[in-house]
């Protein structure tokens, strides 16, 4: 029988239009905008000024914090101003323009195809290298891998989860990256093993993407301690939490860690990036984007430099369609619209989705009618309509004592509601508010 979650969970339809769409290198911009925030933790520092000469793979910003990331050029050209740039959250922040000048690469970075499977360098080499190659999670959360591959003393890991779900209906950058690279994920897999010092790790993948599950078991058969997991297809299987429930039938208690469980749970994309840093040298200066849409004229995934404008990915996939509603940065489920196409490329850009306005307009909202459908969806357990309820009426500290904070934004109550009732919403607005009562609760 096929693991899964023991809690809640939804089947929306899957859309995976670009499946099996080989990874194309998408075009050099012709001025890279580099965001200074694109990981979870305090913004880096700038290294660079206005003028400055850099090359893809130079370093230019340094961590400001234990949680932050080091962020390199993703193009070779000249700095042409340090500014505040309208994100994907739709807020302005610093970032770093690069007019672009060639293609040349720091002569450190192994631009080979060779396969290097072995590593000799120690966990806390390992560690030392992923952290200046700014590697972050990839699927979304681009939390700063070192801090993970460093649990605290008071936890010891047990094995290493690779996610490889992409449970998120419309993308398909894991699963392409998995068919054409999977002999260099499966190498980045041992040395996060040999990172945190386990023996042990699995690889998730649902069952609906067979020929991943096939290729990576038979390549796994080559690696001591990696063993590839077929998953039922569930929504959000992805979540850590979900993952580890799914693959070690353990649960993460409220408010504690993932590691209490004994899993340290990466991104397989992550993976891939690990190998490339330390057997390479490679920072993260660019990822598999999704660019999709059911309007499209070519749903593609692009290999693109971290900063590139979402427009230019768009326009490679065919141009904007002309009955675009919303473009959904990420998928339809935890993605969030945006602005423009100006918005640029970051370590966590997964996807770019045009939604119709059809499929983008949201029905009417209707009172709740009790049905409890949101409740049975949550895989944390929680009760959506109450905590919408809530955030409608200001109750944060009631909301506090309702566990939001266990909340991981994965959409399958709104999702599941036949009154349409905005209930992801009010969550992500309790949750932030929350948060800000508890950041001001501990600074006393």
């Amino acid at each position: 029988m096929l693991k899964t979650f023991s809690i809640g969970g939804v089947h929306p339809h899957e859309h995976k239009l670009s499946a099996h769409q080989p990874i194309v290198r998408a075009e050099i911009p012709t001025q890279a905008v580099i965001m200074l925030s694109q990981h979870i933790g305090a913004p880096a520092k700038p290294l660079v000024a206005k003028g400055d000469v850099v090359k893809v793979g130079t370093l230019i910003a340094e961590p400001a914090g234990f949680v932050s990331a080091a962020i390199h050029s993703s193009v070779s050209g000249t700095v042409s101003k340090i500014d505040t740039v309208v994100d994907a959250s739709g807020y302005a922040k610093p970032a770093i323009l690069i007019n672009v000048e060639g293609d040349e690469w720091e002569p450190s970075i192994d631009r080979t195809p060779t396969l290097v499977k072995e590593c000799n360098l120690t966990s806390e080499e390992i560690i030392k290298k992923i952290a200046a190659a700014g590697i972050v999670g990839l699927g979304g959360a681009c939390f700063p891998t070192q801090v993970k591959l460093m649990p605290p003393p008071s936890f010891k890991a047990e094995c290493i989860i690779i996610n490889a779900v992409e449970c998120e209906p419309y993308l398909t950058a894991d699963h392409q990256l998995m068919l054409e690279h999977g002999e260099e994920i499966m190498a980045g897999v041992s040395i996060l093993m040999k990172a945190v010092k386990v023996n042990k790790a699995f690889i998730g993948i649902e069952n609906n993407k067979p020929d991943a599950i096939q290729s990576m078991k038979k390549i796994a058969g080559g690696y001591a301690g990696i063993e590839v997991v077929a998953l039922k297809v569930r929504y959000p299987q992805g979540g850590e939490k979900q993952l580890i429930d799914a693959i070690t039938a353990r649960q993460v208690a409220s408010g504690a860690l993932p590691i209490s469980t004994g899993a340290v749970v990466q991104n397989v994309a992550t993976a891939f990036a690990v190998y490339q840093a330390v057997q390479k040298n490679k920072p993260l200066v660019e990822r598999v984007v999704t660019v999709t849409g059911k309007s499209l004229a070519h749903p593609s995934n692009l290999l693109a430099r971290i900063g590139t404008p979402i427009g230019q990915l768009i326009v490679a996939c065919g141009g904007l369609p002309e009955d675009t509603g919303k473009i959904i940065g990420g998928g339809p489920m935890m993605g969030k619209a945006l602005i423009g196409q100006d918005v640029p490329t970051t370590k966590g850009s997964s996807g770019i989705l045009m939604m119709n306005r059809k499929e983008s307009r949201r029905g009417a909202v209707q009172p709740c009618i009790r049905c409890s459908k949101c409740v049975g969806a949550c895989p944390m357990g929680l009760e959506p309509y109450l905590l919408s309820a809530l955030a409608e009426h200001g109750d944060f500290e009631r909301m506090e004592k309702e566990r939001i904070m266990d909340c991981i934004e994965c959409g399958s109550c709104q999702f599941t509601c036949p009154a349409n009732r905005p209930l992801l919403d009010y969550c992500r607005l309790g949750k932030a508010k929350v948060g800000g009562l508890i950041r001001a609760r501990q600074a006393k």
